[in-house]
């Protein structure tokens, strides 16, 4: 098997499948990016991960056919079984996907056709959708819009979570439905089911300016908002202070009363601090 994924999510995803004893042959991830205020080089969490298990690791720029050919000399005699993705980032050419005898297999978060495309998790968010789950299908040529090979729903006790907190939960389940279906699909026990394509959402693609934050706006879209977008872009607000705006980022609120109530913020240039004590300086 080989396994192409970039961020954290991957990670968690990786770990359910090492659980089940089901360890790649080989990774696939981004080339290293700089990133910080320092813009260090640092490697993708899939790389650190696969370097700390003896796992060759690739990172190719684009899928380019000298790329297909490396993968073609890497693959054993008998040729690749099957390739798994998990936030990966890029769409995979056919040559790719034709490779392997079983096809290639990805872990989606979201119950598909719902919320395809590179934002599922905070999307769900985003979008009020409290009914979350994951699903693992057959990739194609198209984004998300393969056969469900297995699909799960998975219960929440609150609503909404903080971004990173589904991240994690919904990775995890994914790596576990994955490491499920996983040998059932290689045993051929598995039948392939046609998404729906009429009842397809998509999620957009989530740029910086999307987390300023308009006070006057419906406090509980706003707290959606705050949770959806935790970590990346984050979420700031502009407040006056001595005749000047000042861009305070914020870190977490919650609803109080109907209304929202800024808990932890970063103003610009100083550290992360309760937002009353902020306001009282």
């Amino acid at each position: 098997m080989v396994f192409f994924g970039t961020p954290q999510i991957s990670v968690y995803v990786l770990e359910e499948l090492e659980k089940k004893g089901f360890i790649p042959s080989i990774l696939v991830t981004a080339p290293d990016s700089k990133q910080g205020r320092k813009m260090l080089l640092t490697p993708p969490e899939v790389k650190v991960w696969g370097v700390a298990h003896g796992i060759p690791v690739l990172q190719p720029e684009k899928m380019t056919k000298e790329f297909v050919s490396e993968l073609k000399e890497l693959a054993p005699q008998e040729g690749w079984d099957v390739f798994a993705v998990a936030a990966y980032g890029k769409l995979l050419p056919k040559q790719i996907l034709t490779m392997p005898k079983q096809g290639v297999v990805n872990v989606h978060p979201s119950l598909l056709p719902r919320l395809r495309g590179a934002n599922p998790i905070r999307g769900a968010i985003l979008a009020d959708e409290k009914e979350v789950g994951v699903s693992v299908m057959l990739v194609d040529e198209e984004m998300d819009h393969g056969p469900i090979l297995a699909q799960e729903k998975v219960p929440l006790s609150e609503w909404p979570l903080h971004g990173s907190e589904l991240d994690k939960i919904l990775a995890r389940y994914g790596g576990k439905l994955l490491a499920e279906t996983l040998p059932q699909w290689i045993l051929g026990t598995i039948t392939p089911c046609e998404q729906n394509h009429e009842e397809a959402t998509f999620t957009k693609k989530v740029v910086k300016e999307d987390g300023l934050i308009d006070l006057n706006n419906d406090p509980y879209l706003n707290l959606l908002k705050i949770r959806a977008y935790e970590g990346w872009p984050g979420t700031y607000m502009f407040i006056e202070r001595g005749g000047k705006q000042v861009r305070v980022k914020i870190i977490d609120a919650e609803i109080e009363n109907d209304t929202l109530k800024i808990t932890r913020i970063i103003p610009e240039g100083k550290n992360e601090m309760d937002y009353q004590t902020f306001l009282s300086l």
